[in-house]
């Protein structure tokens, strides 16, 4: 472990985490000495119980010693006209702390390369929601929102584009509410791809955007995933279903979903294990 690292870290163990290094201060870790230290936090995040000191110590560890990537990714967009970079950083900052609770060590890949794609997601949400190339009224910026995530949900149950009827019965609004959100939607652009996107740092300041197009998204993979994903999620019983559901689609604790079904923490994380390792197998290859 590097020096710098060994200025964070001791040896003793404390009280909320009797098997886990002491860490004074994570953004101090050096970046390797953090690939390392978060792997081991990472595996004991799992078999801990949400809630506890334990818990909370070894989550808030992680996400200090992964700042970096936040960063890292966030100066992609320092170019982009809209937001400074401490509104970037602290949207970045959601997409590390959801790739936290959803890490699987199983999945055998490297934290680093399965945070990158949630911190840049939760930033182009960012930019998505508020760049807009003309005013438009801010009830109707927020109606594009709910439209958005209506449209999204509705797909999924519907296997299809809802109409407009249906994304007005679902939202409580009329026809002519949903249309004319829609309308407004038009007025919203990402920036030109002639705006210089590289970081001055580099000395890439020249490069545009239209310079960097035509990569293979990496995203490409992930839909494929989820294609393949559907008919082992219609093979779930009930309340498998309704626990992937809650866990991974609104986003709630073990322990809340617990209260909701009216079982266990532990209960919960046996059933929810048990879940995605049917899924995983019914993914590999015969």
């Amino acid at each position: 472990m590097s020096a710098r690292a060994t200025t964070a870290v001791t040896t003793e163990a404390v009280d909320e985490a009797d098997d886990l290094p002491w860490i004074e201060d994570g953004g101090k870790v050096a970046p390797k000495d953090a690939r390392v230290l978060s792997r081991l936090f990472l595996d004991r995040l799992q078999v801990l119980e949400e809630g506890t000191r334990e818990y909370q110590y070894a989550r808030n560890t992680l996400i200090e010693m992964n700042l970096s990537l936040v960063t890292f990714a966030a100066r992609r967009f320092r170019n982009r006209g809209s937001g400074d970079m401490e509104d970037i950083v602290q949207v970045g900052t959601i997409g590390l702390i959801k790739a936290i609770d959803r890490f699987d060590l199983s999945r055998e890949v490297e934290f680093t390369s399965f945070a990158i794609p949630y911190i840049v997601g939760e930033i182009k949400r960012f930019f998505r929601d508020t760049t807009w190339a003309v005013h438009v009224p801010r009830r109707l910026q927020e109606l594009r929102v709910e439209l958005a995530k209506s449209k999204e949900a509705l797909a999924t149950t519907l296997n299809r584009t809802p109409t407009v009827k249906e994304l007005a019965a679902h939202l409580g609004l009329t026809e002519d509410e949903v249309v004319e959100g829609l309308v407004a939607a038009n007025g919203y652009v990402a920036g030109s791809i002639d705006t210089p996107g590289g970081d001055d740092e580099t000395g890439d300041s020249g490069q545009k955007y239209t310079d960097t197009l035509g990569e293979v998204d990496p995203a490409l993979d992930l839909f494929e995933d989820l294609h393949a994903l559907g008919p082992l999620l219609q093979q779930l019983d009930e309340r498998e279903r309704a626990i992937i559901e809650m866990r991974f689609g609104q986003e709630m604790t073990q322990a809340e979903i617990g209260s909701e079904l009216q079982l266990s923490q532990m209960h919960i994380s046996r059933l929810l294990s048990r879940t995605l390792t049917k899924l995983r197998k019914g993914l590999l290859p015969a």
